[in-house]
């Protein structure tokens, strides 16, 4: 008899949210990619174009982690037309000893949109200058506004922008953040005056053609792209890629096959196996991050499974703490 614990997105709610703790746990699941012997496949990937639909399964093994996270993520861009949200999902937490699950995660995207946030607060911390203090957002969706919050976790915000194709989701966007954040949030059209000045620079869209181009950036900002999840996706001109002072991807197999770099490598800018410093090995000390205030630094965050184990794990356990879910037995 095999018995787990179901968890609900409600309950989850409860006992993770997007906070201190939650970007350490990602920062600590980056360091593991770049020290351990991490087990981690590539993408189990899902296309279905007539609905604009898209389907992910990622997955990853830490030694000395109790269990492993298989997460199933669709993307479906068209449901905001029709009132649903764009993203949902789920994650199953099975034991690394047996295989037998230990937790059901019915999220619906939520531990997902966390540990996106998180880890973009992660590359901030180690990408961005130490005074930024003016972020520009790009999208208008959950993970604009998650990722915005993540900002001030680590960097002392003061003022953002939020530019998003759809101007009134735009205003709406910036009306609750500035009043959740209580610093000036405004929406702005201008998408080339939403970077200048800008330290931090967040890119958060399903876009297919670039949003972001390479003469919009200054001296000394950072970018941190999360919505090229897919080979077709592509936030930044392939030229600021090539350009930036540092490049860093969370994972440079997935960057080369269906992150910004690949648009970069796929236009001729970058060579298919030129070598980039991965997140992980920047916060574990084995490579530099930003090394001078006038460097451009781009991080490309294409989301690992290690993320997801990493989350899931943190989940479970203190949903056991709190004697939460529902136990399942079979």
């Amino acid at each position: 008899m095999s018995r787990m614990i179901i968890l609900t997105e409600a309950e989850l709610r409860k006992v993770i949210r997007l906070d201190r703790d939650a970007v350490a746990c990602i920062e600590e699941a980056f360091a593991a990619l770049a020290t351990k012997a991490v087990a981690m496949p590539p993408i189990l990937r899902l296309d279905i174009p007539e609905y604009r639909g898209e389907v992910d399964v990622k997955t990853a093994y830490v030694p000395g982690i109790e269990g492993f996270a298989i997460k199933i993520s669709p993307g479906f861009f068209d449901n905001p037309k029709i009132g649903l949200l764009s993203t949902n999902g789920m994650m199953v937490l099975l034991s690394s000893r047996t295989g037998l699950v230990q937790a059901l995660l019915l999220d619906n995207g939520y531990l997902t949109d966390v540990r996106t946030a998180a880890a973009g607060a992660v590359a901030a911390k180690y990408l961005s200058r130490e005074n930024a203090s003016v972020a520009a957002i790009f999208g208008a969706g959950m993970q604009a506004r998650l990722q915005l919050e993540a900002l001030t976790l680590v960097r002392p915000i003061r003022e953002a922008r939020i530019w998003a194709r759809d101007a009134a989701k735009a205003q709406g966007v910036a009306a609750e953040l500035a009043a959740k954040l209580g610093f000036p949030v405004t929406a702005t059209s201008d998408a080339r005056g939403a970077v200048i000045g800008a330290d931090l620079i967040v890119t958060t869209t399903p876009s297919e053609t670039p949003i972001i181009e390479a003469g919009w950036l200054e001296p000394g900002q950072h970018l941190t792209a999360v919505g090229s999840d897919a080979e077709h996706k592509n936030e930044i001109d392939p030229a600021a890629i090539a350009g930036a002072g540092l490049y860093v991807a969370d994972s440079l197999k997935q960057t080369r096959r269906l992150g910004e770099l690949h648009h970069a490598i796929d236009a001729g800018l970058v060579a298919a196996d030129a070598v980039f410093a991965e997140l992980g090995q920047i916060v574990a000390g084995r490579a530099p991050g930003r090394t001078r205030n006038d460097q451009i630094t781009i991080a490309d965050l294409t989301g690992t499974g290690i993320q997801d184990t990493a989350i899931a794990t943190l989940a479970f356990a203190r949903a056991g703490a709190a004697k939460a879910g529902t136990t399942f037995e079979s």
